[in-house]
């Protein structure tokens, strides 16, 4: 008898089915069955949410520079499992050739994003001139738990989308590709097999259409990416986010790009000036 595999989710470290029993069936690019996938409810947004509001105050709260030696662990990891992800990516619809660049790009693109976890505060904060006995210092923090909506790319847009909100100290709730997902279930392995903390990145599969309003209007939520939402479903998910004052960022993802920009990491971060008085 043919027994078909269901993935699960990736909540809080740990790999449960959804609480609503759904699935839906993962085709190839020639049509094939290939396996099934959970599919997220409002109940599994809620639970992943709460895991990424509890894993916050300690993954902020790690240096810098350990944060970036998680990521490039995580990086090794997911070169340590090129094989399984290039005949993922060939199910996809990717060439041979293809797919082996698309994970060696992910890998140097998420190895180029742990590299600013100790040098992201020198660029983006500041020592402020100020007429007066003060010092002055502008410095980013982490905005919060930040719900992401994938693009369709099933290995390098999720990690271009996702490395540079955890980079910085946020934590993540990411709505995997709806009909590619099948590498993201992979790489939710790759991150629990890792030092990465549990909920500190939470991935989900399932109907984009009926989970990202529930992280638009989530009031425990402090930031959307919105980079994988159709542009005719922009505005009322932006509308619902605007009712709890979320931060909304939508920008394409530069995967072809060998420097992607910071613009993606300081979207999620918010400035703090501090002032004090210069002692005698």
């Amino acid at each position: 008898m043919d027994v078909r595999k269901t993935y699960k989710l990736f909540i809080g470290g740990a790999f449960p089915r959804s609480e609503s029993g759904r699935s839906y069936p993962v085709t190839g690019a020639e049509g094939g069955f290939l396996a099934n996938a959970a599919r997220a409810s409002r109940k599994d947004v809620r639970d992943a949410v709460v895991a990424a509001r509890k894993a916050f105050p300690g993954w902020s709260a790690r240096t810098p520079y350990n944060r970036g030696q998680i990521l490039y662990r995580i990086a090794e990891m997911l070169e340590g499992r090129r094989a399984q992800f290039v005949a993922e990516l060939r199910d996809a619809g990717l060439g041979k050739g293809a797919a082996g660049a698309e994970v060696d790009a992910a890998v140097d693109r998420w190895v180029w994003y742990a590299g600013w976890a100790d040098k992201l505060a020198a660029v983006a904060g500041n020592a402020n001139p100020v007429a007066g006995p003060f010092f002055t210092f502008s410095t980013p923090e982490p905005t919060g738990v930040v719900g992401s909506v994938a693009p369709d790319g099933p290995l390098l847009d999720l990690v271009s989308a996702l490395a540079p909100v955890i980079v910085s100290g946020n934590t993540a709730v990411v709505v995997a590709s709806e009909p590619a997902p099948l590498p993201a279930i992979t790489f939710a392995e790759v991150l629990a097999t890792s030092d990465l903390p549990g909920g500190v990145v939470n991935l989900l599969t399932g109907r984009r259409a009926e989970l990202a309003p529930w992280l638009a209007g989530h009031m425990d939520v402090n930031a959307l990416d919105l980079t994988g939402v159709a542009e005719t479903d922009v505005k009322p998910l932006a509308e619902a986010a605007a009712g709890n004052l979320k931060r909304v960022f939508r920008d394409p993802v530069r995967a072809d790009a060998e420097d992607p920009g910071t613009a993606r990491m300081q979207a999620f971060l918010e400035i703090k000036t501090v002032w004090h008085p210069v002692g005698v």
